[in-house]
């Protein structure tokens, strides 16, 4: 089966080291984009010896989500899926939940890594898989890092399991729902989202891009409503994560943002939220991102600066140095 005709402007951000590849899973096949390590960098020579990290994103994105992290990762080979329901990967059926990406995803590291375990890292929801894919298939990941997301979240009071996605992703829920007459349109969308504010640049723009299906005027956000509403009530009390998280793989660093989805406060985990789950579980690592919101820790170069240092420590324990990162 061939694979996705990409946008030119994902061409233009992701450069020659990324490809896109179909890993068949449980109902048809899931796409993952692979960003191969530069030849002579530090680990990635050429022989396929290089480490894996694996990249999961959130719940309504894509694996374009990591482009800024994998262009800072250029000794590691990088794969980042699009998660079921969603990007390239949206025709694969439910049932959705965190088990089923978790297996999804092991699937793509059997096939596409190195032969060793992965660092694993996960935004928002993909942090949830991340957690669940340690659990479930431990053999296959070293380590984890924890990027907003992996810790079940609070509804706002009074809302019901029904209301939760709305109530908790705002636009990001509603643009679902929608079309767009054009490319343009879909772009403008997200040029207004507060979380874009200050931080739009030509990465938002290719996810953008990346994310639409159909022609025009009949455009829609790739992921689907239905996906949505199969994983989002798993981030508050799913067993699949309540189970993991009490089998963490090592120290794990949980990067959090300062703002939330609409760039503001209180973050996505209030101090009060953080300090429950950093008294839970003793082996995770608070780590405050310094100005950025839930969406710009990833997709901004400022906040994927910050992130991959966290990256790099846990690949270098995959040699033995556990050392931390100098900044971030």
């Amino acid at each position: 089966m061939s694979t996705p005709t990409l946008p030119p402007s994902v061409a233009e951000v992701t450069g020659p080291r990324h490809r896109t590849e179909r890993v068949a899973v449980d109902g048809g096949d899931l796409v993952c984009g692979v960003w191969e390590p530069v030849a002579g960098s530090v680990d990635g020579d050429g022989d396929g010896s290089a480490p894996t990290v694996l990249l999961v994103h959130g719940i309504t994105s894509s694996h374009l989500a990591w482009a800024a992290t994998a262009e800072l990762l250029p000794h590691v080979r990088v794969i980042a899926p699009d998660l079921r329901g969603r990007g390239r990967s949206r025709d694969l059926p439910g049932p959705y939940g965190m088990a089923r990406h978790a297996d999804d995803v092991a699937a793509a590291l059997r096939l596409l890594g190195t032969g060793g375990p992965a660092v694993v890292v996960g935004h928002s929801m993909g942090a949830f898989v991340g957690v669940v894919l340690a659990h479930r298939h431990p053999g296959l990941v070293t380590s984890l890092v924890l990027v907003d997301g992996g810790l079940p979240l609070t509804p706002p009071a009074g809302v019901s399991p029904d209301q939760l996605a709305s109530a908790t992703l705002g636009p990001a829920a509603a643009r679902l729902e929608q079309t767009f007459a054009t490319s343009q349109d879909y772009r403008d969308t997200w040029r207004a989202h507060p979380a874009f504010a200050t931080s739009w640049s030509e990465l938002v723009e290719a996810y953008a891009d990346y994310d639409l299906v159909g022609v025009e005027p009949q455009l829609r956000a790739a992921t689907r409503v239905e996906a949505l509403q199969g994983d989002i009530r798993q981030l508050v009390d799913g067993d699949d994560v309540l189970r993991a998280l009490e089998h963490l793989p090592g120290p794990t660093p949980w990067l959090l943002a300062p703002r939330g989805l609409m760039d503001e406060v209180p973050p996505l985990y209030p101090a009060d939220l953080r300090g429950r789950w950093e008294a839970a579980y003793p082996l995770l690592e608070v780590v405050e991102v310094g100005d950025v919101n839930h969406y710009s820790i990833v997709l901004s170069r400022q906040g994927a600066a910050q992130v991959t240092p966290w990256v790099e420590r846990a690949v270098a324990g995959l040699h033995g140095d556990g050392n931390g990162p100098s900044g971030g």
